[in-house]
């Protein structure tokens, strides 16, 4: 396996024969953060780029320790303790990754991901997942990729999609394992090809008879944004959409018929013991610059105004407090060699973590405006949400995380399936 060292020369936006070796150098000295528990790596597909979709996940490699390694190990997030934290299983043993084995055994209808670009080891990566933790076996019958373009995409040559893509089944998978999953491949990150993925996604859950879409990606707001609501609709189809991992607003996060989705930081004891949940410094969020504020935020337009606030609910996105993902594709293509078991962050991981638990809760509303009316009449419930009212959040316009609704963290972190 690699030293932490040897990970970080393997860490580049192209490949050694794509880009000189400054050029390389310069471009991971920006995409790598130095904390005091580890290393925090961008990978090049959440760079933003002009016209594009970019994914909002993060690399964490702790102090001390190996980029991937053959078994998961320490305090990151697992199934069972995420179940746990987020109420779906009852609070027992301070929900300690490291000691509790009792999974979720929730989950109906269809989770439908979006994503771009081919991930061909997504159903071997998924059925490994949930071999080291005890979930429902992948077959035919619970897991499918679809080609939104009819045809096989091609590979994302950095690895980075395809880092998402197992993220994203695998986070549906440990939240609501009794959901069929379904991972909707797009034929590139052009928005005209996710937005082509997300009508193919909405028509499966549809004909599913309801469930969630989750979408991890996002791009630029932009004045016709608007134009886009239709896309993202369907009957008992509930669709979320990641925060970012930077301030302010995106889309498709930012529509009034997405459940924009912020990010935490799970705290815990060095044994691994839950101690709380606090705001995370990077996620995304702030006030639509092109969508008015909708009915469902009437009660919050103190903070919001006139303009639509995201996000609505928060979920686990600090790549420090991160979750487990199994990825046998290596990152950075044919030159990586990150391969195995890694810890991932980024508001990547609360969009499908929040579906899930959605799903979980079984109510399938008609719209996802029903099920944000929800949502936001329970704000202030304790037994449907917890509000985040500490922790650094870079989306200070406002202020700061504080009672009530903020733009750090919506109104709060899912604790059952009360209010969904």
């Amino acid at each position: 396996m690699l030293s932490l060292r040897t990970a970080t020369r393997a860490w580049v936006a192209l490949a050694p024969l794509l880009a000189p070796a400054a050029a390389v150098a310069a471009d991971l000295d920006a995409r790598t953060e130095i904390t005091s528990r580890g290393t925090i790596i961008t990978p090049s597909s959440s760079l933003k780029l002009a016209g594009q979709a970019h994914t909002n996940v993060k690399i964490f490699v702790a102090r001390g320790r190996q980029a991937s390694v053959t078994a998961p190990y320490g305090n990151f997030e697992t199934p069972a303790s995420l179940a746990c934290v987020y109420g779906v299983t009852k609070r027992v043993d301070h929900c300690n990754p490291t000691t509790l084995k009792t999974i979720n055994t929730a989950g109906s209808r269809m989770i439908a991901i979006v994503d771009a670009y081919d991930d061909p080891n997504a159903a071997k990566d998924l059925a490994a997942y949930s071999n080291q933790y005890g979930l429902p076996n992948i077959n035919a019958g619970n897991f499918a990729v679809v080609y939104a373009s009819g045809r096989r995409p091609a590979r994302d040559l950095t690895g980075g999609w395809e880092l998402e893509e197992s993220l994203d089944i695998e986070m549906a998978h440990a939240l609501a394992p009794n959901a069929t999953i379904v991972l909707v491949e797009a034929k590139s990150s052009y928005f005209t090809d996710l937005f082509n993925a997300e009508k193919v996604a909405i028509k499966l859950v549809e004909a599913a008879g309801g469930g969630e879409v989750s979408n991890s990606w996002e791009g630029s707001e932009s004045p016709t944004e608007a134009q886009d609501e239709a896309i993202f609709q369907g009957q008992n189809v509930t669709v979320f959409a990641s925060a970012g991992d930077a301030p302010g607003t995106g889309e498709p996060a930012a529509l009034p018929n997405v459940i924009g989705v912020g990010g935490t930081s799970v705290n815990r004891t060095a044994n691994g013991d839950l101690i709380n949940e606090t705001s995370w410094y990077e996620t995304g969020g702030g006030l639509s610059r092109y969508i008015g504020t909708p009915a469902f935020q009437s009660a919050v337009t103190s903070v919001v105004g006139t303009a639509r606030g995201v996000p609505d609910i928060a979920a686990v996105a600090d790549p420090q407090t991160g979750v487990w993902v199994y990825d046998s594709t290596p990152y950075e293509g044919a030159n990586g060699t990150l391969v195995g078991w890694i810890v991932l962050g980024g508001t990547s991981v609360a969009s499908p973590v929040a579906a899930a638990i959605v799903n979980d809760a079984g109510t399938f509303n008609a719209s996802t405006t029903d099920e944000l009316t929800e949502i936001y009449t329970n704000l202030g419930n304790t037994k449907a949400f917890t509000d985040i009212t500490k922790g650094p959040c870079g989306n200070n316009l406002l202020g700061h995380v504080t009672i009530g609704y903020d733009v750090c963290t919506g109104i709060g972190v899912p604790v059952s399936g009360v209010g969904k």
